[in-house]
């Protein structure tokens, strides 16, 4: 019998990782007698990876109300795995740009403490590990928000509190870590961070990303200034250097908060994934490994779902293939990283509306078709198919 291990992203604006991988699951056994699928939803830290953490561990969404960018109380979502020991987030559920209507971006006020009040959310159902993706910020807060809310003090030169947000970074002269939540000393904070950024400086957090989080050019120049500043109080007080460690830039300085202030280890996200999911282990034992992603163009061996699949599957020595929506510029580079050929799904051109109806059927003919193929290497003529 055919063992096969399905571990495909999502296709963008039409399935979940989950729903991709019963889409291929189907089409293989349309043409293959026999064939065992392990379905394994995956991700690379970005979108969907809540959706594939918790399809993968049997686990459940869980909604709580934390305060938006600007304060405002919202609801947000987080992960919870099925073993109930790991919670899996994205801060831009509570903090990202996403929430706010492009005349009401602003750096200087924007915070992270609603990320702060989503990790304390998962505190209290006692997890021993909080995965957090930290893409698509609205803010330049250094974290000091999420810091903030989880029970650290900031206080200027009077000794006064301070609020987290990017317009107080210049005015911290003290952070007081007394007040911090004591069940962070028993939880492991991951971060999936797939980006190198500086704190600070020409490819730091406000020249960067600044601009299209509503910071002007003098409103860069202040945020990176207090930036700067907020890294050498934290080096005092705290005695960890985060200025120029790499990702320490990554969502307006949340990168180097999180590494501060509750000892968060950046790691790329599909990294993550594949230990949350324990992917090495689940495809032991498999003849092949199917993975996918809904374009595949040159990015995709660089830190993307496929990439992580295919070099787990060839650590055991597993032959890789890959399915993908369309194909994007110079997609061969693939075949340098692992993934021994890789198919297409689409028919023709799809308007963007039609895609939750057309790309699952064709993503599971395209699929049979691999099968069809794997059928004759086996020696066996695959089925016929009725008109």
């Amino acid at each position: 019998m055919l063992k096969v291990a399905i571990a495909p992203d999502s296709f963008k604006g039409s399935m979940t990782a989950m729903q991709a991988a019963v889409q291929i699951e189907s089409g293989l056994k349309r043409a293959l007698s026999g064939v065992s699928c392990r379905k394994i939803p995956m991700a690379d830290g970005g979108e969907g990876t809540v959706q594939a953490i918790v399809d993968a561990t049997g686990g459940k969404f869980l909604k709580r109300t934390v305060s938006d960018p600007l304060g405002r109380r919202i609801k947000a979502t987080f992960g919870l795995s099925g073993d109930g020991t790991t919670a899996v987030m994205e801060m831009a559920e509570a903090n990202g740009l996403a929430l706010l209507k492009p005349r009401e971006r602003n750096p200087m006020k924007t915070s992270t403490y609603g990320t702060g009040e989503l990790m304390k959310h998962a505190l209290k159902l006692g997890v021993r590990k909080i995965l957090i993706g930290i893409g698509g910020s609205a803010t330049n807060d250094g974290g000091t928000g999420m810091a903030e809310a989880l029970g650290a003090r900031f206080l200027d030169a009077k000794g006064k509190p301070l609020s987290g947000c990017g317009g107080n970074l210049g005015k911290i002269a003290t952070i007081d870590m007394s007040g911090l939540d004591p069940r962070l000393k028993n939880v492991h904070v991951e971060v999936a961070c797939d980006v190198d950024n500086p704190l600070t400086g020409r490819h730091g957090a406000a020249q960067v990303y600044g601009p299209q989080k509503g910071a002007s050019p003098t409103m860069v120049k202040q945020l990176d200034a207090g930036l700067k500043s907020l890294a050498g109080v934290i080096k005092r007080d705290i005695g960890i250097s985060i200025l120029k460690a790499p990702g320490s830039g990554a969502a307006g300085g949340l990168g180097g908060g999180l590494m501060a202030f509750v000892g968060g280890q950046l790691r790329p996200g599909v990294d993550i994934v594949i230990d949350s999911v324990k992917l090495a282990r689940r495809i032991k034992g498999c003849d092949l490994v199917i993975t996918g992603e809904g374009r595949m163009d040159h990015q995709t061996a660089f830190g993307k779902t496929p990439a992580g699949v295919a070099r787990v599957a060839k650590e055991q020595g597993l032959p890789v293939m890959a399915i993908c929506g369309c194909l994007g510029k110079d997609p061969q580079i693939v075949n340098t990283i692992g993934i021994d050929a890789f198919f297409a799904s689409q028919e023709n051109n799809i308007r963007e509306e039609d895609l939750p109806k057309i790309a699952p059927r064709n993503l599971a003919n395209c699929a049979e078709q691999l099968g069809r193929l794997l059928a004759i290497d086996l020696g066996k003529p695959p089925k016929l198919r009725k008109r």
